[in-house]
């Protein structure tokens, strides 16, 4: 069994086609953010923040760099430089038992002057 999620995550990411984002996200899902402090639960919330972060992070020069596969998901390592800061982090998806689905999303990054010009940006878009 694959996991469609996953594939729906890089059709997403590689098209920014929301609809893609929204189907690959399971009503239930978890998302825990670098910049909040709480995890947001909810295909809704989550949709919101993942949009915010493709629209900020995702832009022009982003790129997957390495990938790590279980039977339940993956983590995905990415690159981008924005405003002169090399920004590095990952992404830890977990799905679904059916694989069909994401289920918790988590987003770490570094160094320190990329995620607080992160959640700069990501505030603006949010407010908005």
């Amino acid at each position: 069994m694959g996991l469609v999620a996953l594939d729906r995550w890089y059709d997403y990411m590689r098209t920014h086609d929301a609809q893609l984002l929204w189907d690959a996200l399971d009503p239930d899902v978890v998302f825990e953010s670098p910049v909040v402090h709480t995890p947001q639960r909810g295909r809704e919330i989550t949709f919101k923040y993942l949009l915010g972060a493709s629209a900020t992070l995702g832009g022009p020069g982003f790129r997957y760099i390495g990938e790590w596969r279980n039977a339940t998901g993956a983590v995905l390592e990415f690159e981008n430089t924005i405003q002169d800061i090399r920004i590095n982090g990952v992404d830890i998806i977990t799905c679904g038992a059916d694989g069909e689905r994401i289920v918790h999303f988590k987003v770490m990054v570094r160094p320190l002057q990329g995620m607080q010009l992160l959640h700069r940006m990501m505030g603006e878009i949010l407010a908005s």
